[in-house]
């Protein structure tokens, strides 16, 4: 992979959508009943197999939407009966076509695997999420941060050579932190830092006025100067073609020398090969992937046994069948009452 590149650098072929604009180094109304055949129908695929089990969900549903019938693929009954489809890491060859499909949620941490695929039904595509974010997804983006943040890897380190290590100590506003991202997910865990004393900013898409004492940086022209000024980098971009190897040997460099980076984002966002020549050159001082390429990592993977890389298995967090059960309502509610979807998926943008 060639990696992350400024736009003065692009080549013709690649076009600019997506998150941060950076290149690559109608009404639903219900059915009157309730039963097969009778009414409105979700088909749910997957994502039983990956959180819960089709029991919970048909339960939850049943609390929450009684008059939905829910359907778990493979068992679709009428396909011309489904009016919303639920997934996570669908496989768009082996849903059958759904000529009455209105809309459709993900439940998928990106949409990079299935937004092209060529029977994608051309329906709007809305995301699984809470408006403001998830206590997971902050405290263990926090937690990231202030590990690294009071370099908790030398402390290990010194203890496994039984060290008494006296360093000194960085107060928080002498480190600043960074997002590359400043969505749903992102807002909460850098409000909570900036309260911390840290100073805090964001690298987005398209211009914003600053949020609570965040400073804003966006476009390709001010990426430079964002990453020039950041200390501990945090990844919580969307896979795109823009931000694909966006954390590489160029990228590296804009950073001061010793900072260090957080990927929640996607595996493919980071140069595994241009991030550990950063981190044996000391450019950069430690690394924490949550997302990585390819997942499982391969037991030959050099990031397991690097001393200055944490290595999670994408663990960030994990939402109940409550919860996701209570979105799909939300946006179901929404629609019926002449809304539209909550989280609505650009698929020009491709988040």
């Amino acid at each position: 992979m060639a990696g992350f590149v400024p736009a003065i650098f692009v080549r013709a072929e690649v076009s600019v959508g997506a998150a941060p604009a950076m290149p690559h180094c109608s009404r639903v109304a219900f059915g009157a009943a309730s039963k097969r055949g009778d009414g409105m129908a979700l088909l749910m695929v997957n994502l039983d197999r990956m959180i819960g089990n089709a029991q919970l969900w048909r339960d939850e549903f049943a609390a929450q939407l009684p008059d939905l019938d829910v359907r778990v693929w493979p068992d679709n009954g009428d396909p011309a009966e489904v009016e919303y489809l639920a997934f996570m890491r669908p496989d768009f060859d082996e849903i059958p076509a759904l000529p009455n499909l209105k809309v459709m949620f993900s439940r998928s941490a990106g949409v990079e695997a299935f937004i092209n695929h060529p029977k994608l039904p051309k329906v709007p595509l809305g995301k699984i999420e809470p408006d403001g974010g998830d206590p997971m997804m902050t405290e263990y983006t926090v937690m990231h941060v202030l590990r690294l943040h009071r370099e908790m890897p030398k402390y290990q380190e010194a203890q496994a050579n039984r060290e008494w290590l006296r360093t000194r100590i960085v107060r928080p506003e002498e480190r600043r932190v960074g997002f590359l991202g400043l969505g749903l997910m992102a807002t909460a865990p850098a409000l909570i830092l900036k309260q911390l004393g840290f100073p805090v900013s964001a690298w987005v898409r398209s211009p914003r006025p600053e949020t609570d004492g965040i400073r804003i940086f966006h476009g390709a022209d001010q990426f430079a100067a964002f990453m020039g000024e950041t200390d501990i980098a945090v990844c919580l971009l969307p896979l795109t073609r823009e931000t694909d190897g966006i954390f590489c040997a160029r990228t590296f460099a804009m950073m001061p020398r010793g900072a260090m980076i957080i990927n929640i984002g996607r595996g493919g966002h980071v140069v595994e090969a241009d991030l550990i020549a950063a981190l044996d050159s000391g450019q950069l001082s430690y690394a924490a992937l949550d997302a990585l390429k390819p997942e499982p990592l391969p037991a030959e993977s050099p990031l397991w046994t690097h001393p200055k890389v944490t290595v999670m298995p994408h663990v960030a967090r994990r939402p109940t069948v409550k919860q996701l059960v209570n979105e799909i309502a939300r946006n179901i509610h929404s629609l019926e009452s002449g809304g539209g979807l909550l989280q609505q998926i650009d698929l020009a943008k491709e988040y």
